[in-house]
């Protein structure tokens, strides 16, 4: 499948180069609770209805990106914003006291958490590490393989309520409505993100994917170079890398390709949402196909032995900052991910985890390997290091408002 781009300037851009060549939030005390203000920037999407022109949110898109998906019941305004990422930094929306969302998604970081494995609140080890929220706004489906979870809103009760594995620990939503409700602070907030409504599940839930949507990363050297037509953005061996990157040889494009850097998307007006997995050979511990309990990827959700070892694509924005890598983190840097795919599947010798992974019979097709020269390998670590979005990484928007 050829890579898709939304963006006229991504595609012909592409085609002249390729013809060419966590910390835990201290909530000791609130930031100052005035009403947020409109987000500055182009507004890239129409007013929802029952929304006001002034409250709607004005989307602050990168050029070539298109129109989020926003569901009808939930618009985007920036007070909600605002509140969600209040929610989103406060330990007071775990059990004990001790984690928010934030915890697990660091903003340095692109909002992972630097661990292949997960801890909750309860210092239980997760089996699976963060994914990164950068333009999780896009996200098809959440989570690294599960095909039916595609509301930020829904997905956020997971989180808060599971107890396999526990994250924030909650165990009641009334308590947690009462809680949100004695703290004085969020009183404002609430009052101008939902008017007349007292703080409950359904509002704290709103409120925090609003705040995650506007999480958009584009605005990388990369981006500097190939759309805006800044030459020296990147250097000369990140451009020998990006054209390596999307050529048969190596594939990559395939799976990371679009605007996004991953096949996994969706946007306003889109009308078949791009929602594959993919299983590349990391595993094959039975010489079946196997991969460790109780990460079998999509096959954990469906029964579906087809299915097993299929993972969702992350993206690559930002991928410099968000290792160790794969769902698991079982590899630890980029230029060893490079040498995963070149061998077309990582070989463990001994111990968990053993067998070929090359050789997995339910490996994806575009996982063949190749022959890469050292020069390549320096060439392919210089583009995907030009995909690091400072601005995004140290945006005051997206920060801590309790510090």
């Amino acid at each position: 499948m050829r890579p898709r781009s939304v963006s006229s300037g991504y595609v012909s851009v592409l085609a002249v180069v390729l013809l060419g060549a966590c910390t835990t939030s201290s909530s000791g005390g609130p930031a100052a609770a005035l009403p947020p203000g409109s987000t500055a920037g182009e507004d890239s999407g129409a007013s929802d209805a029952g929304v006001s022109e002034a409250a709607t949110y004005a989307w602050q898109l990168p050029p070539g990106f298109p129109a989020p998906r926003v569901p009808e019941d939930n618009p985007m305004t920036a007070a909600k914003v605002e509140l969600g990422r209040r929610l989103f930094y406060d330990t007071r929306l775990s059990e004990n006291g001790t984690y928010s969302c934030a915890t697990c998604h660091l903003q340095a970081l692109a909002f992972t958490e630097g661990k292949g494995r997960a801890v909750g609140s309860t210092g239980q080890v997760h089996p699976r590490g963060s994914m990164s929220l950068a333009n999780v706004a896009y996200a098809a489906t959440l989570t690294w393989g599960h095909p039916f979870l595609d509301s930020l809103e829904r997905q956020a009760q997971l989180p808060m309520f599971g107890d396999t594995p526990v994250e924030l620990g909650l165990r009641s939503q009334a308590e947690l409505e009462q809680r949100l409700r004695e703290i004085p602070e969020y009183a404002p907030w609430f009052a101008e993100a939902f008017p007349g409504e007292a703080p409950s599940l359904l509002a704290i839930e709103r409120a925090i994917a609003s705040f995650e949507r506007s999480l958009i990363s584009g605005r990388a050297p990369f981006d500097r170079w190939l759309v805006a037509g800044e030459d020296g953005a990147i250097s000369e061996s990140a451009k020998r890398g990006y054209a390596l990157f999307n050529t048969e040889t190596f594939e990559c494009y395939h799976c990371h390709g679009g605007f996004a850097f991953t096949d996994h998307v969706v946007y306003a007006d889109e009308a078949f949402p791009q929602t594959l997995f993919h299983n590349t050979g990391l595993y094959n511990v039975d010489g079946q196909g196997s991969f460790p309990a109780p990460n079998t990827g999509v096959e954990s959700v469906t029964g579906n032995p087809a299915d097993m070892g299929r993972f969702k694509a992350p993206t690559l924005r930002n991928i410099e900052v968000t290792a160790p890598y794969m769902h698991d983190g079982s590899i630890a840097t980029l230029s060893e991910v490079l040498d995963h795919y070149a061998a077309g599947g990582r070989t463990i010798a001994a111990g968990e985890g053993a067998g070929v992974g090359s050789a997995n019979p339910l490996k994806s097709n575009f996982v063949r390997g190749f022959r890469m020269t050292e020069a390549e390998r320096v060439d392919l670590l210089a583009f995907l290091t030009s995909l690091t979005d400072v601005e995004f990484l140290t945006s005051p928007e997206h920060s801590d408002p309790w510090q």
